[in-house]
């Protein structure tokens, strides 16, 4: 999306004055995406869980681990739920958005530590479970040629992820992010690796038989953590059950990401969102879910517990049928998709954190020194340093061990989930506007609506977070130690921004500033032959360009929002370089009008000592098809209208280009054609 400021002649200007300057606005340019492009971006991190989850949770639960992963792949979808009914309210509606509208700023700090916990955690994990795949690959390698050398997969892992690490540092301090082109490519390449390891999968036990895993939950002394000593704890199906769950909930990654994506959804938006939803849903119960289910039927437990705890999907694919040579070639491929997700996974996580320490920062709870931008980059890079240190920490002092690592991602994912689900409980009672979409079922009693599915997801959530918090002590200790430290550093920012807190607008989009001397549709960056031109004024009295955003096709049409400056007629040459608060205010709630809609705007500054001239002027010049306008409280629309026709006779020399009229209102419309 674009915000320029264009300077134009006005009528009373003589011909042949000096050259009339151009000041272009831009801020980040925001694309609407295609559900498909939406879901790829959101499974870079998803799919990513599903070459480390099986190994972790076989580690606590036993055999019977797939049967939790499957489970909580199903419940995964009652948790992204909730997150659709969230994004359905605030377009820029993550987990801090949310908690911050429903419970305030202490649980709203509260839950965006535990949520950076996540995003510290997500990078290491990811990271060094492509070095333990990188690893197994090297030492079958070696093992095919008779060498008798074996790699320490530990320090392998350590050194691969340190690799990863430092490459998405440097490229989120030049800004260069996972486009929604190259997550999609790589969700085609993962797709093509789930078919083939469904289908062989499917042959392999076909041809050589096969038993389901057991639903005997066996825990271990590692998966009861502080219970262990409470030997009656184990024969309670239930506390098995949950603490299971617990540890399968890190497949459950990514829906963060899913609130932050809906704002670049195209039109329709809750439509495609769903679809999403959808999308993910059915990729990662199969690429997740269903592999660690054939994994555990085809790969021998003492493997699967030994050699190929850590990359399970080798494991699977060194025990299909078929001649060594091919299953290697087959490895090669599994561990390659793995390596570009689980890279593209630490990646997400560097901006999805970046992205939140941002939004914090914006409300006055970090301190502005962290958004200092790049002197040459223009990027957050002292969020970015703190953030790629703080997890390169914590690569070395994992040593490798992908089970530590996920028992602390754990504690982020389901506590980031609990403050959510409750928060949008809350929300159903304070906050009673019509919703487009609730999370069902809801049912009424005696006038009230009970939002029963938000109270079983958040119930179901917030015992799997008791659990966890007994049953994974280093996850517990070292979450909450760091979201009370991170907690206490966001009290003292927040402090020391107080003054400035009290004084700045909030959520105000931020505008750079170009020069050219041309207004064409091709600068404004146009993409289709038509165009409509949307007169507004202030931020209140925009249901005209509501309107023109609900019946206009993005894909035939462009909509230019124009807004005009008054100047004195010694300014009309040159155009102001800056813009005030007042403008600000105007262009941020076109922004976010149009990002609720999902299609894209033009909008354009016209400084001018004439506004109906320039509004005439604008349309000829862009071969606007229509101009669409509030009516006016000063004089009667008839009356506008003739002033318009008067002016469009001045500008447009071409009989052929006629121009059809709307003053639009919340009542009624008027439309006139010239």
């Amino acid at each position: 999306m674009k915000q320029q400021l264009i300077s134009i002649p006005e009528p009373s200007e003589p011909s042949g004055s000096k050259k009339i300057k151009v000041v272009v606005l831009t801020t980040v340019m925001l694309t609407f995406i295609t559900f498909w492009r939406a879901s790829a971006i959101i499974l870079s991190d998803l799919a990513s869980s599903a070459y480390y989850v099986v190994g972790i949770a076989e580690k606590a639960v036993g055999p019977s681990a797939p049967w939790f992963i499957l489970f909580v792949m199903l419940f995964a979808y009652a948790i992204r739920a909730v997150y659709i009914e969230s994004s359905s309210m605030f377009v820029r509606g993550g987990v801090y958005r949310v908690v911050h509208e429903a419970l305030g700023e202490k649980a709203a700090k509260f839950s965006v530590s535990a949520l950076i916990f996540d995003y510290l955690i997500t990078a290491p994990i990811s990271a060094v479970s492509a070095g333990q795949y990188l690893s197994g690959l090297l030492n079958s390698l070696l093992h095919s040629i008779g060498s008798s050398i074996s790699l320490d997969e530990s320090l392998v892992s350590v050194a691969t992820a340190l690799t990863i690490q430092c490459y998405f540092w440097r490229k989120n301090i030049i800004g260069i992010e996972e486009s929604s082109e190259k997550a999609l490519r790589i969700f085609q390449v993962t797709a093509t690796l789930a078919a083939v390891l469904f289908v062989w999968s499917i042959v392999t036990i076909a041809v050589r038989g096969a038993h389901l895993p057991p639903f005997t939950v066996q825990l271990s002394d590692d998966a009861l953590g502080w219970l262990r000593d409470i030997p009656w704890l184990r024969t309670i199906g239930l506390v098995g059950v949950l603490v299971g769950m617990g540890h399968s909930i890190l497949a459950v990654s990514g829906e963060e990401t899913l609130a932050q994506v809906y704002r670049e959804l195209e039109a329709p938006k809750l439509k495609n969102l769903k679809r999403t939803g959808l999308v993910i849903f059915l990729f990662a119960f199969v690429f997740t879910g269903v592999n660690a289910l054939f994994a555990s039927m085809i790969v021998p437990q003492a493997e699967l517990l030994g050699e190929y705890n850590d990359n399970a999907l080798s494991g699977l694919a060194m025990h299909f049928v078929g001649p060594h040579s091919v299953l290697l070639a087959l490895q090669v491929f599994v561990v390659v998709t793995g390596f570009l997700i689980l890279a593209g996974a630490v990646n997400t996580a560097l901006i999805g954190a970046n992205s939140v320490l941002n939004r914090v920062a914006e409300d006055g709870v970090l301190h502005d020194w962290f958004r200092k931008p790049h002197p040459k980059f223009g990027t957050s890079y002292r969020i970015v340093h703190t953030l790629a240190i703080l997890q390169t920490l914590i690569i070395i002092a994992s040593r490798g061990d992908v089970f530590l690592l996920g028992e602390a991602y754990a504690f982020g994912v389901v506590w980031s989930f609990i403050m959510k689900a409750y928060s949008m409980i809350v929300l159903r009672f304070k906050d009673r506007t019509p919703r487009e979409w609730k999370v069902p079922p809801n049912i009424t009693i005696a006038g009230i609506e009970i939002p029963l599915g938000l109270g079983i997801v958040f119930a179901v959530l917030f015992a799997l977070g008791v659990v966890n918090l007994f049953t994974k002590p280093t996850a517990t200790k070292g979450g909450i130690a760091f979201t009370i430290l991170l907690y206490i550093v966001f009290g003292i920012s927040e402090k020391l921004n107080k003054q400035r807190a009290a004084h700045r607008s909030h959520e105000l989009e931020k505008f750079n500033m170009l020069a050219q001397d041309q207004l064409t549709a091709e600068s404004l960056g146009c993409q289709h032959v038509k165009r409509t031109l949307v007169a507004v004024g202030v931020p209140g009295r925009l249901e005209h360009l509501q309107k023109c955003l609900k019946e206009t096709d993005p894909e035939t049409t462009d909509i230019i929002v124009m807004r005009a400056r008054v100047v004195q007629r010694t300014e009309s040459a040159t155009a102001s370089v800056s813009i005030d608060t007042e403008v600000e205010e105007l262009f941020t709630a076109v922004i976010k009008m149009a990002e609720k809609e999902g299609k894209t705007v033009i909008p354009i500054v016209v400084p001018t000592n004439n506004v109906i001239y320039a509004l005439a002027h604008t349309a000829a010049q862009l071969g606007s098809e229509e101009v669409i306008m509030g009516t006016p409280h000063r004089y009667p629309v008839d009356y506008l209208f003739e002033q318009f026709a008067l002016h469009w006779g001045m500008v447009e020399a071409d009989e052929k280009h006629n121009v059809r009229l709307r003053a639009v209102n919340t009542k009624k419309e008027f439309i006139v054609e010239l």
